[in-house]
């Protein structure tokens, strides 16, 4: 089996955090020795805050004990459900009892990234992680799917996929209905203003299809009432 990869470690923060504890690399790494019996030295300290190396999981949560801070705290932006979940400082086993499930189970759906989880165990998995819901769906891996739906919502008859769209991802059914209809509409002007130019032979994907392969940016900003990406 092969070694789960590192957690997206931030190593600036890192050197912030002991710098502003008065700390030097020496000091961190007599902490994960003492505290945490972990083999560390201060050149390894030093190696994480500079990025040439990078702490396991292990690493990081005994780095966090000693610097006094969250894991969250040590960590870049997460996006997959194995790294929000370090984030919160949950175990593997203990983050499957919290939503609902045994942890060989929970630990496939992590390790592949497929969320399979039931509407139950979602809810306790976005609540329990603090997740938005477009955080919840990248996490859950759903990213792919929901913009293959908008892709053919936009293309086609958006109503008819306001049913589809809004079992996916956790927004009522009016806000669906409303982005939906602006991202067709989008689509739509876009495209007539490509064909309004009359060249018949050029690729009339042009502005049309940078609104497909960003959609699903497109679909949250509008959902969260932000301008969408240009």
């Amino acid at each position: 089996m092969q070694p789960s990869p590192s957690p997206p470690f931030n190593a600036l923060a890192a050197r912030r955090l002991r710098e502003a504890l008065g700390m030097a690399p020496v000091h961190v790494a007599y902490g994960l020795r003492a505290q945490y019996g972990l083999p560390a030295t201060p050149e390894t300290v030093v190696a994480w805050e500079r990025g040439v190396s990078t702490p396991d999981t292990r690493e990081l949560t005994a780095l966090a004990g000693v610097l006094w801070c969250s894991p969250a705290e040590l960590l870049a932006a997460a996006t997959t459900l194995r790294e929000h979940r370090i984030a919160r400082g949950w175990t593997r086993e203990d983050f499957a009892r919290r939503v609902g499930l045994d942890a060989s189970s929970y630990g496939r759906m992590e390790d592949t990234g497929r969320w399979l989880g039931n509407e139950r165990q979602t809810a306790a998995l976005a609540e329990s992680l603090q997740l938005t819901p477009r955080a919840l769906m990248a996490a859950t891996g759903r990213d792919e799917q929901l913009a293959e739906l908008l892709r053919s919502a936009v293309g086609a008859r958006w109503q008819a996929y306001v049913r589809p769209v809004s079992r996916m991802v956790p927004l009522g059914r009016e806000t669906v209905e409303q982005v939906l209809q602006r991202l067709h509409a989008d689509y739509q002007s876009r495209m007539v203003a490509t064909l309004s130019w009359g060249d018949a032979t050029e690729d009339t994907g042009g502005a049309g299809r940078d609104l497909l392969d960003r959609i699903v940016d497109h679909f949250w900003s509008l959902a969260e009432g932000r301008p969408g990406p240009t």
